[in-house]
């Protein structure tokens, strides 16, 4: 799916939240694409959306399950908080950080060592206006088009803009995680930032609480062997589904009591 498909699939979705179906002529007007192609972006959007009798609509599966950053700040908070203590065990002085938008990463500030010097490269303005004061961190804030749901940016030119960056480590979560699916998001904007920085970085660390396995989300990201790295709190679903990665993918995975 390229940037213009995950733009245009974000656009129907919000749209079709706020109100009724559309019918496929309306939406593909409202593009300013052909209906054929709102057909070939449905195929892509993982079961998001659907086309029923010339209508477009929102899965019935999946309408209740939004993501909005407002709803889950609060959620799992002090787990989020062990977490980062956790992944800033991993950072070293000089790295160069890329840190992933939501609500589980923005922890990470309050863990960080005061001491080192780092750059820290974002699309997220909330992980942006947690670390920007701090005096020892570089900040690369990443511009474009702003997503109020996330706080985060995108822009076409983003995924090269993180590629041409020298990545040390990349730190990614996610809205769900799943032994055979993957790991997935529910916006379909994420996307290419988060391939181009899985792409780039020396070593990949996912940062997930234990919530969120065995669940699919609309929009996905990368096969879980794509990361070095997992690191959540422990629990049964964490643990069936990470069981065997070190032998068989080449992922550490790090399960905290929490």
């Amino acid at each position: 799916m390229n940037n213009q498909s995950a733009a245009r699939l974000d656009r129907l979705q919000a749209i079709l939240r706020e109100g009724s179906p559309l019918q496929l002529s309306d939406a593909a007007q409202l593009c300013g694409v052909s209906e054929m192609t709102i057909r070939r972006d449905v195929t892509h959007s993982n079961g998001l959306l659907e086309i029923l009798g010339g209508r477009l609509l929102l899965a019935e599966s999946s309408a209740s399950s939004v993501y909005r950053l407002d709803r889950e700040i609060d959620a799992s908070a002090p787990i989020k908080q062990a977490l980062c203590q956790r992944l800033a065990s991993h950072i070293e002085d000089g790295d160069t950080l890329y840190v992933d938008c939501g609500t589980t990463l923005v922890h990470l500030a309050a863990a960080l060592d005061r001491q080192m010097t780092l750059t820290l490269v974002t699309c997220a303005l909330n992980v942006a206006n947690a670390v920007g004061h701090l005096p020892g961190v570089r900040l690369v804030m990443l511009g474009g088009l702003f997503h109020p749901a996330t706080q985060s940016f995108t822009a076409t030119d983003m995924p090269e803009a993180i590629r041409r960056l020298g990545i040390n480590k990349a730190f990614l979560s996610a809205g769900g995680v799943h032994a055979e699916r993957g790991v997935s998001c529910f916006h379909f904007h994420e996307v290419a930032a988060k391939q181009a920085a899985l792409e780039s970085a020396m070593q990949r660390f996912l940062i997930i609480d234990a919530r969120k396995f065995e669940m699919v989300r609309p929009a996905f990201i990368a096969p879980l062997e794509s990361f070095d790295v997992v690191i959540s709190n422990a629990s049964a679903a964490a643990r069936d589904c990470l069981e065997g990665l070190d032998a068989d993918m080449g992922v550490t995975a790090q399960l905290i009591e929490c």
